[in-house]
């Protein structure tokens, strides 16, 4: 069996499916064009994000058994289309649960003891002590929506913060335990201080965060966003930061995550976003250890496995 790999990697990509017998192809740098033209050789293709696998990519690909998509989320990937061919897929989601979740909280504790920004103060010469005082994560109840891989290694950590964790997720049930309470949307909006998205990047979900979901909300929240920017309204969640209905935002994800090649609109509510003292954004890195990315190959090495019977 031939695999092809089309993005760039941890070489360790390389050396696993060799291990299991199966004849690897590393093309780190190819262009989508070339892969048309050499994919119909294949049984199996592991990509990370270079481009959407569609009807028309697979009808170039009449041997492919499998994809392994090297991260989280399948959104560019249609799965229909590869269901009706038999096609399997694997996502790595086991792979950068911890990386995610500790990036999390390291931007929770920074909003919320104003770190960045006293590190600023204090490069420019300014030592102010009161202007910086912090806020405690102990006895914040936090919301989180999707409670899969992500979702669940987050809530843990927060635990242990002495958060109080009302989770939601629409396709699971009965994983609520002593430090987790299995919760409703509504239960959330009543509740939350923190809301957390954890969250696949569907047609349900597009936007899904809009004006009218924020106005949901009891409470004054702080936004966490550790997911896929297009669940968002960009607009709305400035809306919500000037009225005060979001307090604060942790966004590793955007809407348009190519910054340099924004809309006008685009760049209105970036610029809003980017300016704002407590909001903290970083380039969709919550994933991205040097342990996710290779801990990433091993578990798609393994279900790789599973799936050929090895």
């Amino acid at each position: 069996m031939k695999v092809l790999i089309v993005d760039e990697m941890h070489e360790s990509i390389v050396h696993m499916p060799e291990e299991l017998g199966l004849e690897v192809d590393y093309f780190p740098n190819i262009a989508l064009s070339e892969v048309l033209e050499k994919v119909a050789d294949y049984e199996g293709l592991i990509i990370r994000s270079k481009f959407f696998i569609d009807e028309d990519f697979l009808q170039n690909a009449p041997k492919l058994k499998f994809i392994g998509r090297a991260g989280a989320g399948l959104d560019l990937i249609d799965i229909d289309a590869c269901k009706k061919r038999n096609i399997e897929i694997f996502a790595a989601n086991e792979g950068n649960r911890i990386a995610v979740a500790e990036h999390l909280i390291g931007m929770l504790l920074s909003l919320f003891n104003k770190i960045e920004k006293s590190h600023l103060e204090i490069k420019q010469g300014l030592w102010k002590r009161e202007e910086n005082r912090g806020e405690e994560l102990f006895g914040k109840t936090v919301g989180i929506i999707g409670f899969g891989n992500n979702g669940e290694a987050t809530a843990s950590r927060l635990v242990a913060f002495g958060c109080k964790i009302l989770a939601y997720d629409k396709y699971r049930y009965g994983f609520g335990n002593q430090y987790v309470t299995e919760s409703t949307l509504e239960e959330i909006f009543r509740e939350a201080d923190i809301l957390s998205l954890h969250i696949p990047l569907t047609t349900e979900t597009n936007k899904m965060v809009d004006k009218a979901f924020f106005e949901k909300f009891s409470k004054n929240i702080y936004f966490c966003n550790v997911a896929r920017g297009e669940l968002v309204v960009q607009d709305d969640l400035v809306d919500a930061l000037k009225t005060g209905k979001v307090k604060g935002a942790c966004l590793d994800v955007l809407e348009n995550e190519k910054i340099n090649k924004l809309s006008e609109s685009q760049q209105v509510s970036f610029d809003y976003l980017k300016n704002h003292p407590n909001v903290i954004i970083t380039p969709h890195i919550a994933g991205w250890t040097f342990e996710s990315y290779n801990r990433i190959n091993t578990v798609l090495k393994d279900k790789i496995a599973r799936f050929l019977g090895l």
